[in-house]
């Protein structure tokens, strides 16, 4: 449930981050200020190149800004070294890209095994995916599974762990529109049920209908923050 009273499980203030090319200087984001409250899903709207992979990279510790801060409920991971960094990222944070990367030669119990060896309180594999609805596929390889259930096995995976966060680039950007529908039902249940803080980037704006808080993005600035007023189930989106 969602707890907004608590403190923020993210805070960024003023956060800024310029790539530069020789003499070029690439402005990602223009001093951004977010917070993400616990138990709530947010999701990150806006065009390619409006700098929404650039904020979740740094909310998740792969990436610095060049000015502002970055604190993690008190901590300021701004201050992090690499190995702090590195452990945030192990022990607090679920990752979820476009893409599965997926192991092709383990089954889906055993990629998210991978996971579970190493954590500090892992559920088992056997539960992840039974919460992503494959209790009956987890012996099966990669190639064995359709688009939609190897991004099941990616959710699976990243929330064996039990993350404060699950931070999800274009989940559903390679999927059809049945098949995303299956997908971002999973990362709803997640978070209903184990209380995820949630940040789901996509370029798709009827997405934005089943989350508790939609930021629309612009030229590396928060154009709009604002809840919604009423959440759709993904079973009732389309695109």
């Amino acid at each position: 449930m969602r707890d907004t009273a608590s403190p923020p499980v993210f805070r960024a203030r003023g956060v800024t981050r310029v790539y530069r090319t020789g003499k070029v200087a690439v402005w990602a984001l223009r001093g951004v200020d977010l917070a993400l409250n616990e138990g709530e899903m947010v999701v990150l709207l806006g065009a390619s190149g409006s700098g929404k992979s650039t904020l979740v990279n740094i909310l998740g510790g792969l990436d610095l800004p060049t000015e502002g801060q970055v604190f993690f409920r008190d901590r300021e991971l701004t201050r992090y070294s690499d190995r702090e960094l590195t452990l945030f990222r192990r022990d607090h944070v679920g990752f979820v890209f476009q893409f599965y990367n997926l192991v092709p030669s383990l089954t889906a119990r055993e990629n998210v095994a991978l996971v579970t060896e190493i954590a500090r309180n892992p559920m088992r594999p056997e539960e992840a995916l039974e919460r992503v609805g494959l209790g009956a596929r987890m012996d099966h390889f990669p190639a064995e599974l359709s688009g939609g259930e190897q991004q099941r096995v990616a959710i699976a995976r990243a929330i064996a762990k039990r993350p404060d966060v699950l931070l999800c680039d274009e989940p559903t950007g390679a999927l059809d529109s049945a098949t995303g529908v299956q997908v971002l039902a999973a990362l709803n249940e997640v978070n209903r049920d184990l209380g995820t803080a949630t940040v789901l980037i996509t370029h798709n704006a009827t997405i934005q209908q089943i989350a508790h808080r939609v930021v629309v993005l612009a030229d590396g600035k928060v154009t709009r923050d604002e809840a919604n007023a009423t959440r759709l189930s993904p079973e009732e989106v389309s695109w």
